[in-house]
């Protein structure tokens, strides 16, 4: 396998949503009522050239997200909350063509949760088959997907994902995971509570520390460590249920912890440093 790490530009958010005050409703009454603005933050995806086929895990987010408006007014959050910087050449079919790679090369793109800087860029995979949680897929869809943050208008009209259910063996302390690769190398497992249907990929190697590309179960590997839920998350007690599961995987196993928000994740990444003990 060849890896590649990408950053479809940036976002700032409120610091609230990272630092995650109160609790139930009041955390996300927070992150609006916070004026401040944090550090530009990355927005990572991963491709996997796999020899069963090139693997995408989350596509970015696309330019037109730059200008605040292109959200609706009905979601005060994304146009109060959040600023993207991203350019057409920022968008991840550009970003696979400067390592050779094309969009119509990908087989599967796998969404940790579709939260729209996480599944904007699925416009350009129409061949791609996509991969994401069932319950990702019950949660965020129709006017209740709206309802609960989602941005379901936003997708293609073309999706028609494959829906996962975790019924495999375990893996460490997750209690269920399914494998996507028939080498059994590269595993989705379930680690709800940022979404109620969110997932992560682990990536086994040869004489290598497992690859865990996390999404947003946690926004840094620090934030994991120390157990932060952030102010957004739609379950709490199961991010908190995540986040010990996470710290226990990564005592156990070596790992390469890798959140798609964090300013570190490409230079651990590239130097292969594995959480600390």
């Amino acid at each position: 396998m060849r890896i590649h790490a990408f950053s479809t530009g940036s976002v700032r958010t409120r610091p609230a949503q990272l630092e995650a005050h109160g609790s139930g409703p009041l955390r996300r009454v927070g992150v609006l009522r916070d004026d401040r603005w944090t550090a530009p933050l990355p927005i990572h995806v991963w491709a996997i050239d796999h020899p069963e086929g090139l693997i995408l895990v989350d596509t970015g987010e696309v330019h037109e997200a730059s200008d605040p408006r292109y959200y609706p007014a009905a979601h005060p959050y994304y146009r109060r909350s959040l600023r993207f910087a991203i350019t057409e050449d920022d968008e991840i079919d550009r970003q696979l063509g400067r390592v050779g790679l094309s969009a119509d090369d990908v087989r599967w793109v796998v969404l940790t949760h579709l939260h729209t800087d996480h599944a904007g860029g699925l416009r350009h995979f129409p061949g791609a088959e996509v991969v994401l949680s069932a319950d990702e897929w019950t949660t965020a869809r129709g006017l209740r997907g709206f309802a609960r943050g989602y941005l379901p208008h936003l997708l293609p009209r073309w999706l028609a994902p494959r829906t996962v259910t975790f019924d495999g063996g375990t893996l460490a302390h997750f209690p269920a995971s399914a494998p996507l690769t028939d080498a059994g190398d590269v595993v989705l497992v379930p680690t709800p509570g940022h979404t109620h249907g969110h997932l992560s990929v682990v990536v086994h190697r040869d004489r290598q520390p497992d690859l865990f590309l996390a999404g947003d179960a946690s926004y840094t590997e620090r934030f994991m460590l120390d157990g932060v839920i952030d102010g957004v998350a739609s379950d709490p007690r199961a991010a908190r249920d995540t986040l010990g599961r996470l710290q226990r995987h990564t005592r156990r196993s070596p790992t390469v912890y890798l959140p798609a928000h964090d300013p570190y994740s490409a230079r651990r990444f590239e130097l292969g440093e594995t959480v600390p003990p």
